[in-house]
């Protein structure tokens, strides 16, 4: 595979322009979406979701248009239609973050508690039903990732977790969490290994937004009833890092 992030791409004047134009539209955006969203509190739930699913849809669109970067998605037929199932996702940029929201059904995922204290964009991300836990706090970390995330499942929503818990630089493997896994063993959905090379374009804390076009790759159901956590982790893990094999220039 030819590597389309290649060093004149990093330096060219698209680079620069792309990324600083997608940076001031963070900086208008997000105190702009922010209380029209927080307004809408009293409203039913959908109203809430379908309008930061709207501005993660905007943000996307100028990092296509402005920055040249987009993303395909191969796998979608390995989605169960009938019932809601957790996501196991690699984790190497914001971009994930964002994107999922746009070929995943309704969704909440696992964050860091701190997250939902930052002005605005915190607060809405707090109205979003997150799963929000204290890492420092592993015990009750857990806890809360089973019953909350049990209790999103049941209602009919696909729970995100990204298990290396931090973003990994490409070509840098961490061992996963045991949190999404244990809540699979515990509730019994099934689990959905999503693979992509984002940081190789939205590298993790970087200014710069590269042109290419993003690989995901969704993997096929893993089934967990009568699995333990250990044996769910390495089933999605052995999947992701083959996946990540065939999509990453590192």
């Amino acid at each position: 595979m030819t590597q389309q992030n290649s060093s004149s791409d990093r330096n060219n004047f698209r680079a620069y322009f792309g990324s600083t134009i997608f940076f001031l539209y963070i900086l208008v955006s997000v105190p702009t979406f922010g209380p029209v969203i927080l307004l809408t509190i009293f409203l039913p739930f959908s109203v809430r979701y379908n309008l930061s699913k709207a501005w993660a849809i905007s943000v996307l669109w100028i990092a296509k248009v402005f920055c040249g970067l987009r993303y395909e998605v191969e796998g979608l037929e390995n989605l169960p239609k009938d019932k809601a199932y957790i996501v196991l996702s690699k984790h190497q940029s914001a971009w994930e973050t964002l994107a999922t929201r746009l070929f995943l059904p309704k969704q909440t995922a696992v964050l860091k508690r701190s997250l939902t204290w930052m002005p605005i964009g915190g607060w809405v991300l707090a109205t979003l039903k997150p799963i929000a836990i204290d890492r420092d706090k592993k015990r009750a970390a857990l806890r809360t990732i089973v019953e909350q995330g049990t209790a999103r499942l049941k209602d009919g929503f696909v729970v995100v977790i990204f298990p290396e818990g931090t973003r990994a630089a490409p070509g840098e493997d961490k061992d996963f969490n045991i949190g999404g896994a244990l809540l699979a063993q515990k509730s019994e959905y099934p689990v959905i290994p999503l693979a992509h090379n984002a940081g190789e374009y939205w590298p993790r804390y970087s200014f710069f937004k590269y042109p290419g076009v993003i690989k995901v790759k969704i993997g096929p159901a893993i089934e967990t009833k009568g699995k333990k956590a250990k044996q769910i982790n390495m089933e999605a893990s052995t999947w992701i890092s083959e996946a990540m094999h065939e999509i990453s220039f590192s």
